[in-house]
C-alpha cells in the first residue's frame, strides 16, 4: 500500500486562535481554494480516469432521466456532485463498468434521498417534521413489504409513485443483479443505520440539543458514508463472506474507516454549510461549543480528531490484513474508498472551498 501523506500546514501552531465566541462573518468571508487540508493524514489516490468518470456520467444522468427522479433544474447539481468521478475514485479495483455505474446510482439515490427527505437548507422539500415517515417508506423500497396481494400491489404503485423512493427501489434491484444475496442484505442493513442517523440530527435540530463530541461522533457513525462502504467487495468483483465481515474486529476498521471518511466530509463541507445554514451541526461547530473556543481553534482540533481515528484504521487494519488473502483484499478495498473519497473531496472545488485558517 502507499506511503501515508501527511499535509503538514506552515507554522500552524503559531496560528492558533484563542478561545472565544466562533467567528462565522470571518469564516466565510476569507476562503481558500481547493487542496488537501494542511496536516490531514491521508493516502493518495490512484488517479481517475477522466473517459471513465464521463462515461458514468452519462450512464447515471440517463438513468436519473429515464426513471424522472429529479427535475431539469437539478443538472447543475448533477454536474458539481461529480458523481462519475466520485465513484472512479473511491473503486479503483472496480472489476468492471457495470459495478461502478451501480455504485454510481446507489450513490445517486442516498443523494436524492437526503436532499428530498431531510436536508432543510437544501431547499428541495427536506424537512426535519415528520422524517421518520418519509424513512420508513423509503427504508420500505429497500426492504419491501410482505403483506396480502392487493396491499402489496398498493405498496408498489406508492414506491413508484415517488421520485426518491424510485431512485432507492431501482437502484437497489440493479445492485442486486451484481451483488450475491448476502452483499445486497449488507447494503440495506447499512441503509438502516444511516436513516438512524438522519433521525437523531433531525431530533437534535427540533430540541435544539447541543450535543457534546463524543455524542455527535455517536450520530455521524450512523449518518455517514457506510452504505457505500458497504459496497466496495462487490464493486471490485468479490465477496468478504459474512463469517468474516461479522467478526468484530473487522467491524471495527470498517467503522473507523467510515468515520474518518465522515470527519474528512466535516471539514471539506465546513464553509458550504455554515453559508447555507449557521446553526448545521459539523465537528468543528460541536467543538467550538464544548470547548469555548474559535471556530479556527476548533477546525484545527477537528483536524486532530480525524488524523487520529484514520492512524487507528491504518494501525488495526495492517495486521488484520495479514491474517487471510481476502480479508487483506477487503482492507485494501476500504482504503481504496478513503483515499478516493479524501481525493474527491479536496479536488473538487465547485462544490467545496476551505476556511482560510492557515
Amino acid at each position: 500500500m502507499e506511503s501515508l501523506t501527511m499535509s503538514t500546514p506552515p507554522n500552524t501552531a503559531a496560528t492558533w486562535s484563542m478561545p472565544g465566541p466562533p467567528n462565522l462573518a470571518r469564516t466565510l468571508r476569507t476562503r481558500r481554494p481547493g487542496g488537501a487540508v494542511p496536516g490531514l493524514r491521508y493516502r493518495p489516490a490512484a488517479p481517475a480516469d477522466p473517459e471513465k468518470a464521463a462515461e458514468i456520467d452519462r450512464r447515471l444522468e440517463a438513468w436519473a432521466r429515464r426513471l424522472d427522479l429529479f427535475p431539469a433544474q437539478w443538472t447543475g447539481d448533477f454536474t458539481e456532485f461529480q458523481f462519475g468521478r466520485a465513484v472512479v475514485l473511491q473503486h479503483p479495483g472496480a472489476a468492471d463498468l457495470e459495478r461502478l455505474t451501480a455504485a454510481g446510482k446507489l450513490l445517486l439515490a442516498e443523494n436524492i434521498v437526503d436532499n428530498c427527505y431531510c436536508e432543510e437548507d437544501e431547499g428541495k422539500g427536506g424537512a426535519h417534521r415528520g422524517l421518520g415517515g418519509r424513512l420508513i417508506m423509503a427504508q420500505s423500497a429497500l426492504d419491501p413489504l410482505h403483506a396480502t396481494p392487493g396491499l402489496e400491489e398498493e405498496w408498489r404503485h406508492g414506491v413508484q409513485a415517488d421520485g426518491p423512493l424510485r431512485s432507492y427501489h431501482w437502484a437497489l434491484k440493479d445492485y442486486a443483479a451484481l451483488a450475491t444475496p448476502s452483499q445486497t442484505d449488507r447494503f440495506v442493513q447499512d441503509i438502516a443505520r444511516l436513516h438512524l442517523g438522519y433521525l437523531a440530527e433531525a431530533a437534535w435540530a427540533e430540541t435544539r440539543h447541543a450535543p457534546r463530541v463524543w455524542e455527535y461522533l455517536v450520530m455521524r457513525q450512523f449518518n455517514n458514508f457506510r452504505p457505500c462502504l458497504s459496497i466496495v467487495d462487490a464493486v471490485d468483483g468479490y465477496e468478504l463472506p459474512e463469517a468474516l465481515y461479522a467478526r468484530p474486529e473487522v467491524q471495527r476498521v470498517t467503522a473507523l474507516a467510515c468515520n474518518a471518511t465522515t470527519i474528512v466530509n466535516d471539514l471539506y463541507s465546513f464553509t458550504r454549510e455554515l453559508a447555507s445554514d449557521p446553526h448545521h451541526l459539523n465537528l468543528p461547530q460541536v467543538v467550538a461549543a464544548n470547548d469555548q473556543r474559535g471556530l479556527k481553534d476548533a477546525y484545527l482540533k477537528s483536524v486532530e480528531i480525524h488524523n487520529q481515528v484514520m492512524a487507528a484504521f491504518e494501525t488495526e487494519s495492517a495486521p488484520l490484513s495479514a491474517t487471510s488473502p481476502l480479508l487483506e483484499r477487503y482492507v485494501r478495498s476500504l482504503a481504496d474508498w478513503v483515499s478516493g473519497n479524501h481525493e474527491w473531496h479536496a479536488t473538487n472545488t465547485d462544490r467545496y472551498q476551505l476556511p482560510h485558517y492557515w
